[in-house]
C-alpha cells in the first residue's frame, strides 16, 4: 500500500490529525487521480460496511467438542525393554572381567618369603551370644516381616 493510499484510509476511517487532514483535502481537490481513488475507496469502504458478518452456528463450540471428544486419545509410546539383550551385555562384561582376572592371576609371581602366622585366633562365641541379642534379632525380624506383610496387603488391596 503507497502512502497515498494510506492516508487516504485514515482519512476515511477518521484516524488522521487535524494538520494532515487539511493538507490531504488540499491534495484531494487539486488532483483528480487522488479525488477518483478516493471515492473509489469510499465506495468500497461503504460496501464492507453493508456486509454481513457470518457468524457461527449457536452450537459451533458444542458440536467441534463433540468431533474432538470422539478422536482417539493418543497414546504415548512405550518402549518394552528385551531382558535377554540386557542379560547378554552384563553376561559379556562378567566373562571379560573374569577372563582379564584369571589371565592377571596366572600370569603373575608370587612369593612371600618367610610369611609365618603363629598368632592363635580363638573366638568365643557365647559372648556374643546372649539372650537380650537374640531377642533384639527377633524383634527385628518381626518388625521386618510386618513391614512386609503391610507392603503385600497393599498391593493385593490396589489390585
Amino acid at each position: 500500500m503507497n502512502t497515498i493510499e494510506q492516508q487516504l484510509w485514515e482519512y476515511i476511517d477518521g484516524t488522521l490529525d487535524d494538520s494532515a487532514k487539511k493538507t490531504l483535502e488540499a491534495r484531494i481537490a487539486a488532483d483528480p487521480e487522488i479525488r477518483t481513488q478516493y471515492e473509489d475507496l469510499l465506495k468500497l469502504n461503504s460496501v464492507l460496511g453493508a456486509l454481513d458478518l457470518d457468524e457461527p452456528s449457536m452450537s459451533f463450540t458444542r458440536n467441534v467438542m463433540e468431533s474432538v471428544a470422539l478422536e482417539p486419545a493418543p497414546i504415548a509410546l512405550k518402549t518394552k525393554v528385551n531382558t535377554r539383550i540386557i542379560y547378554a551385555i552384563g553376561g559379556f562384561f562378567v566373562l571379560s572381567l573374569l577372563a582379564i582376572l584369571t589371565y592377571v592371576c596366572l600370569q603373575a609371581k608370587i612369593s612371600l618369603g618367610d610369611f609365618n602366622l603363629t598368632k592363635k585366633l580363638e573366638f568365643n562365641l557365647d559372648q556374643y551370644f546372649t539372650p537380650t541379642t537374640l531377642y533384639v534379632f527377633l524383634f527385628a525380624d518381626l518388625v521386618i516381616g510386618l513391614i512386609f506383610l503391610d507392603q503385600f496387603l497393599r498391593r493385593k488391596a490396589h489390585k
